[in-house]
């Protein structure tokens, strides 16, 4: 063994790990490449100012509890009434128990703080809750599934305007959402033109139109998506159900709700697409294989006229 590894006996292993590391970034681009191939530069994104996150100790739990509909609710409630706030004007969407708990909790890691008989926030530049639900999307990709991510992006020099919400990357592809913490009943037709507009710009392998609700999305929203599809008589024009209320047009626009959980809506997705692209492709090889097959049974019964 030479002095050097004897010296320093991990320096093969980190030798390796550098290796890997190489390995990976050509096998794997990251997002930034992927939307620079596209025409796409980062102007501007993750506004950090506006959320309502922790500090980096108390975020894996606060990252869980953001799992909970309720929860969620709860939050959009408090930035509501962010200057001031008691136990019964943020009671609505769960029981004063429950919200009590919330309500502890939030004061436990320093979101909130004691004022008076009740409660604020104790950020002064948190104003709605959007900013906050698209770093949690954001980071169901990441921690979920591994993806590279950048949320509230804007673009230089694009004719489409608008910030896209959550952008990820995984396997050198690009997966679009637009976050809406709206109910159905205050979307309207304007954001789903303006979504398919961003679609159509950005060009991703995936888009998914993600309403953080558990009401349906048959009612209102699906039927704006139709119609938009059929104003711009572009690809795919109908909307078909995959189950419960997540719905898809083209195995490429996804229109989907929060009811049982965010991030199990979006592995629905990411499984039915990767499913079909799966199968595309074994079509494909199957029809290159009969195409060969037939030739080469051509190119036989010629050999057999000569031999």
């Amino acid at each position: 063994m030479s002095e050097q590894h004897e010296q320093d006996p991990c320096a093969s292993l980190r030798k390796e790990v550098e290796r890997l590391r190489n390995r990976l970034k050509v096998l794997s681009s990251p997002l930034k490449v992927l939307l620079k191939r596209r025409g796409f530069q980062v102007f501007s994104k993750e506004p950090t100012a506006y959320l309502l996150i922790p500090s980096k100790r108390h975020l894996h739990g606060f990252y869980a509890m953001l799992g909970k509909y309720s929860f969620r609710l709860f939050l959009r409630d408090v930035i509501n009434h962010r200057d001031f706030f008691t136990l019964q004007s943020v009671t609505r969407y769960a029981t004063e128990a429950v919200t009590g708990e919330y309500i502890g909790y939030l004061h436990s890691i320093g979101l909130i703080r004691k004022r008076g008989a009740g409660y604020a926030v104790c950020s002064r530049s948190v104003r709605s809750f959007g900013e906050t639900l698209e770093w949690y999307v954001a980071e169901v990709f990441r921690r979920e599934f591994s993806a590279d991510t950048l949320w509230g992006v804007t673009f230089k020099g694009r004719k489409t305007g608008g910030d896209y919400d959550v952008i990820a990357g995984m396997e050198g592809l690009i997966c679009y959402t637009e976050v809406k913490s709206s109910p159905p009943k205050q979307i309207y037709a304007s954001e789903v033109s303006a979504f398919l507009d961003r679609v159509s710009d950005l060009s991703p392998e995936i888009a998914i139109f993600l309403m953080d609700t558990e009401l349906r999305m048959r009612d209102k929203i699906v039927p704006m998506f139709e119609a938009e599809l059929a104003h711009r008589k572009t690809g795919a024009t109908t909307v078909e159900r995959i189950e419960k209320e997540l719905f898809h047009t083209g195995n490429r626009i996804y229109i989907i709700n929060a009811k049982d959980s965010i991030s199990g809506n979006i592995q629905t997705v990411l499984n039915r697409y990767y499913r079909e692209r799966s199968a595309i492709t074994e079509g494909g090889a199957l029809q290159a294989r009969a195409v060969e097959e037939t030739g080469l049974h051509r190119v036989r019964n010629v050999m057999r006229k000569y031999v």
